[in-house]
């Protein structure tokens, strides 16, 4: 059976791999559909937002557009929902009884998102907001500046299980997050800096994601060996943070420029520095 615990292998087309890590290229539902049932403990999606409508954004101080690649065009409320709901129902199809599932969003997607897992029998157990601290203004000055992203966490049903280390939450000393009382109950609201510049180092993708963000998500509900799956893994910053927590993980990402440069060159030296024991990598 694909995905053991040996090391993974690749299909034929040589998508890029490492002993605990592979990637693969092409559309997520359709390679989600390849893929065997009830194999992943976690599974981490940060599907496309669809903003990617000729508007503009701040980066840097100075009006630049927020389109990001044909990935991420709308191509309308129905459409956009019933995608959601495809990848969503494949993810329910290939997770463990007792996994979970996490979904990254603003507001032009994680309604969506929420409204199609709960239709689907999916149980909500968190909504998690994460704070970016150090977000860019609105040039606009006509809207509040949009300083969070919205993450769902949930399990199979009502009454599947689902991995919690709270302990290890508890323990968390807060040193990537302000509003983490060290020894204190992990509360609902994390304040995380966006991706820092030597994250950046292989290059940048226009979603990347902090590695503090999903070390925070792998630590918490998973154990070392688990499998985590990222249908949308952009950057590979979800399998970055799988290796570097002794995890093994498989990412599907549509774009061959990241896919096969940017996520295998960032998961390659993420593995290469914990063989070395240098445990800093993507830190400042």
């Amino acid at each position: 059976m694909l995905l053991e615990n040996s090391p993974l292998t690749s299909q034929p087309n040589e998508d890029p791999k490492g002993p605990n890590w592979r990637l693969i290229l092409g559309d997520a539902c359709h390679e989600l559909s390849k893929l065997p049932e009830k194999s992943f403990d976690l599974i981490f999606a940060d599907p496309p937002y669809n903003l990617s409508n000729g508007g503009q954004t701040c980066r840097n101080g100075k009006w630049a557009t927020v389109n990001k690649g044909d990935w991420d065009v709308s191509n309308g409320v129905n459409d956009d929902h019933a995608f959601h709901v495809a990848w969503l129902n494949q993810c329910r199809r290939v997770l463990k009884p007792n996994g979970s599932l996490w979904v990254s969003g603003t507001q032009h997607s994680i309604y969506s998102c929420g409204h199609a897992l709960q239709a689907s029998g999916w149980h909500v157990l968190n909504d998690i907001v994460w704070y970016k601290r150090n977000a860019p203004p609105n040039l606009a000055c006509r809207f509040f500046t949009a300083s969070h992203e919205t993450l769902i966490w949930a399990r199979l049903s009502k009454k599947a299980k689902h991995r919690f280390n709270y302990a290890a939450m508890k323990a968390d000393d807060g040193s990537n997050d302000p509003l983490k009382v060290p020894g204190n109950q992990m509360r609902s609201v994390w304040a995380i800096s966006p991706a820092s510049k030597s994250e950046k180092a292989f290059g940048r993708h226009p979603t990347q994601k902090p590695i503090a963000l999903l070390e925070r998500i792998v630590r918490a509900t998973t154990m070392p060996g688990d499998l985590v799956l990222d249908p949308f893994c952009g950057s590979g910053t979800t399998g970055v943070a799988a290796i570097r927590l002794g995890r093994r993980f498989v990412g599907i990402d549509s774009d061959p420029t990241y896919l096969r440069h940017l996520a295998p060159a960032r998961i390659s030296a993420a593995a290469q520095s914990l063989e070395f024991g240098e445990e800093s990598y993507g830190a400042e």
